[in-house]
């Protein structure tokens, strides 16, 4: 399994190289971070553009920018921003905890609910629960993302009003200032994930669990099932250790294959909920033509993409050790 681990690890290395290389190029390509100040009125003086032109080495060529880019990065530079006063490095860090504890929560529930949704609308095939689990998962899966947090957030926004107290918070990450002591601030925090969480999460579950139940009718109808129920095996258990074991193998595809649109739903979700974090960070960053603070953005969203096809492969092989030996 080590060796299996390793080979994988390896082999990630200069996908992300290539990776980086491409958001680089096209980042730069694709902005001029000193527009801004060519297109203010009165133009800003040339001696202050060309100061700004060395201070984000855009005097330089674009791969010696980009190795010293890269080079920065495992230094902890993620190199100038076009805010002089801004740490793109430690912005990130900050924004990438809010968004990471967003994003893992979600993915969590999403996939409890697809696996569980979806064993039992294959296991009870055209019952009422399955028509209304499929019926159900089609309705969130047709939502736009932004759409759906939209009526979460106003849905909130009613039910504070009814009660007559903010009872579900559907702005910010956190209330400000935050409330004293440990209790109230983690109960603060876990009250303002929940529209975010139920937004993100259910539009993921509904393609998961189609996959799932797709994937457990497949595996209930093969030939080795039909020989362990043959061998007098309870049918919980030919499903638990026969069947939802192989099932779980494109669903563990499909998550993998899912993480840079969930990245994606996360931009907009936080958007709509106003949460300080990476899709925040991001919008802010190409609206001022930032191309190292986008650039770098776009890398982390790239590693985490990366890490977790990594995580599936290594999945596989726990799964199916028939993958992990060949």
């Amino acid at each position: 399994m080590l060796a299996f681990a390793v080979r994988r690890i390896l082999y990630s290395i200069p996908v992300l190289i290539v990776a980086s290389f491409i958001i680089f190029a096209l980042g730069s390509a694709s902005a001029d971070p000193l527009a801004p100040l060519r297109e203010k009125n009165p133009p800003a003086p040339q001696n202050v553009i060309d100061a700004e032109t060395i201070r984000l080495h855009l005097d330089q060529p674009l791969l010696q920018r980009y190795f010293s880019w890269l080079g920065g990065i495992f230094t902890g530079d993620f190199g100038p921003s076009v805010v002089s006063t801004a740490n793109i490095g430690a912005d990130l860090g900050d924004r990438f905890l809010v968004t990471i504890r967003l994003i893992a929560l979600a993915m969590v529930i999403a996939l409890i609910l697809a696996v569980v949704i979806g064993v039992l609308t294959a296991v009870k095939q055209y019952s009422k629960f399955d028509y209304t689990a499929t019926f159900l998962g089609f309705l969130f899966l047709a939502m736009p993302a932004f759409w759906f947090a939209i009526l979460l957030k106003q849905a909130g926004i009613e039910f504070n009003g009814l009660v007559g107290t903010q009872a579900i918070y559907t702005i910010g990450q956190a209330s400000v200032p935050p409330p004293q002591g440990t209790g109230a601030y983690i109960a603060d925090i876990i009250g303002h994930m929940i529209l975010p969480t139920i937004s993100l999460a259910l539009i993921s579950y509904a393609a998961w669990s189609r996959f799932t139940r797709a994937s457990m009718l497949e595996v209930m109808n093969s030939d080795y099932v039909r020989l362990a129920r043959a061998k007098g095996l309870t049918r919980r258990t030919v499903m638990v250790k026969h069947g939802l074991r192989t099932a779980l193998i494109p669903l563990t595809t499909v998550t993998a294959l899912d993480i840079a649109s969930i990245i994606g739903g996360a931009v907009v979700t936080e958007n709509v909920f106003q949460w300080k974090g990476m899709g925040d960070y991001l919008v802010n960053s190409i609206r001022m033509n930032d191309v190292y603070a986008t650039a770098s953005w776009l890398l982390i969203a790239a590693t985490v993409v990366i890490a977790f096809n990594l995580i599936a492969d290594l999945l596989y092989g726990v799964l199916d050790p028939r993958i992990r030996y060949a």
